[in-house]
């Protein structure tokens, strides 16, 4: 995802907007729709939408925590669901306005963040894992190959604590929620000795370096090596690591404080009709949640083995948790010693 900072107003197609249309203010990672998915909205439902987009899931809590920030929809991961259901921000949805529910893939219809999809309804998931050169010999297959001397200068990281700490863990064969001090040690003396061998932390613009053939291999995010796998070909192939990778899922949820709860259901039940989600899979390279959206993917797409792998290697996905506060501290202490280290 592209995860610059930015607002922007979408018009709709139907001409000049009458004062009374309504509106709808969305927050959403950016890249995470398909280009006609708002436009197509707005028209249908006479709708003006404000859409703004968010770099992290830290940032879009900050800018929604207050309770009157003015948004209505948002999409927060997995892991941001307790900690924002504790704060009192997620609104309570009505299934009877929800008739796309049944579309979901049975996992996602009781995921264990909101098992009765009272707050949210998941909309993507994702993993993390290693982006390479194809023509490597031998290839990177686990997280333990990224500390091999031959990487030296042609490695980068995610620009990630949860990522980079939690790639060290399961290198170590520790849990990627992991809270325990001695554990997490030795995780930052993991990082620490990667440190020499890495170009940068970085995030979306690996995507270029790979394409370039800068960088050997990265830790990236599944979507952004589908797009780089896209723009390289075969020049580039993805490994899901052997020892253990992190595994998220976005939702899409109403604000609390929102005051259109009509149109926000709305807008959630166009998002999983099945058309529609198949095109944002479709469009941006996503592994969607929705079943009879995947069964309408062209067929490289419904079966590729990155974006919807097999039973084998789903079952070595470790899904990001909401962390304790006193693992939350430790780990920010961590990367910040890391990143000065």
């Amino acid at each position: 995802m592209n995860r610059r900072i930015f607002l922007l107003s979408l018009p709709g197609l139907s001409g000049c907007h009458r004062p009374n249309t309504q509106r709808l203010n969305i927050l959403n990672w950016s890249e995470y729709v398909a280009p006609e998915t708002i436009p197509n909205f707005e028209r249908e439902f006479g709708v003006k939408v404000r859409y703004g987009v968010f770099e992290s899931a830290e940032e879009m809590l900050a800018r929604v925590m207050s309770g009157n920030s003015g948004w209505d929809v948002v999409f927060p991961t997995n892991y941001f669901i307790r900690p924002m259901l504790e704060l009192g921000l997620l609104a309570e949805l009505d299934h009877a306005r929800l008739k796309h529910l049944d579309a979901l893939e049975p996992r996602f219809q009781k995921p264990h963040w909101d098992p009765q999809l009272r707050h949210c309804v998941p909309y993507m998931w994702g993993a993390t894992g290693i982006l390479y050169q194809s023509n490597l010999t031998p290839a990177p297959q686990a997280w333990a190959d990224l500390w091999q001397p031959r990487f030296a200068g042609k490695l980068t990281m995610l620009d990630d604590p949860a990522e980079v700490i939690g790639a060290c863990l399961q290198k170590l064969g520790y849990k990627l929620n992991s809270g325990d001090p001695n554990e997490l040690a030795k995780a930052q003396r993991e990082a620490e000795g990667q440190k020499k061998l890495l170009r940068a932390y970085v995030n979306e613009i690996v995507r270029d370096q790979l394409v370039a053939v800068e960088l050997m291999a990265a830790q990236v995010w599944r979507s952004t090596a589908m797009r780089a796998m896209e723009a390289a070909g075969s020049r580039l192939a993805f490994a899901y690591p052997k020892e253990a990778y992190a595994v998220y899922a976005d939702n899409v949820a109403i604000l609390r404080e929102s005051k259109r709860s009509d149109i926000a259901h709305a807008f959630l039940d166009y998002l999983m009709r099945p058309e529609v989600a198949m095109r944002v899979a479709e469009s941006k390279l996503e592994s969607t949640v929705n079943a009879k959206a995947r069964a309408l993917l062209p067929e490289p797409l419904r079966n590729h083995p990155v974006l919807f792998p097999d039973d084998q290697t789903l079952a070595r996905g470790e899904w990001f948790e909401p962390l304790s506060a006193q693992a939350q501290r430790l780990r920010d202490r961590i990367w910040t010693e890391i990143k000065a280290a």
